[in-house]
């Protein structure tokens, strides 16, 4: 689950990029630049439409670092108990 008090939101992947970067489309209403974080870059495979965890970068509001995936049964956990 994002943590407010850490600036992260939920996110879905709206277009790849290429060089790790991906359009997404925040749930508050923003498209930012997102860029993979090295910590999953090679680890997770992003494709689009998936569910992510994203934190805007606090001096430049329309770029973020993807911070986390969300598989398709976490998604559907997420959505039956109403957090998407």
């Amino acid at each position: 689950m994002p943590k407010k008090r850490n600036r992260e939101i939920f996110a879905s992947a709206d277009l790849m990029m290429g060089a790790n970067h991906i359009r997404v489309r925040c749930f508050d209403g923003v498209t930012r630049m997102g860029r993979i974080k090295g910590k999953i870059k090679k680890r997770v495979w992003i494709r689009e439409g998936d569910t992510l965890i994203v934190v805007p970068w606090s001096f430049q509001d329309e770029k973020c670092d993807i911070i986390y995936r969300y598989l398709k049964p976490q998604v559907e956990w997420l959505r039956r108990n109403r957090y998407l």
